[in-house]
């Protein structure tokens, strides 16, 4: 299993932005990002200069359908 770089709700939205997610809405502190033709919403924490947490980032990352090693691999 590959371990998660710490990021930001912002790195996090630019991440899935490339995977094909665009933000649909915010809600509150959270970006509601979107994928045509997916299943799942993402609701990404964007707290301002905090970190996500690594078992909320895992659930975004699942839920996006790709992998961690991909993920990280976007984010570097």
């Amino acid at each position: 299993m590959c371990s998660l770089p710490a990021v930001t709700g912002q790195q996090a939205v630019k991440a899935f932005s490339k995977l094909g997610f665009h933000v649909a809405r915010t809600s509150g502190s959270h970006y509601i990002m979107k994928k045509d033709g997916h299943r799942y919403l993402l609701s990404v924490p964007v707290h301002t200069g905090q970190t996500i947490k690594a078992g909320t980032l895992r659930g975004l990352i699942a839920a996006a359908g790709t992998t961690p090693e991909e993920f990280a691999k976007i984010v570097s």
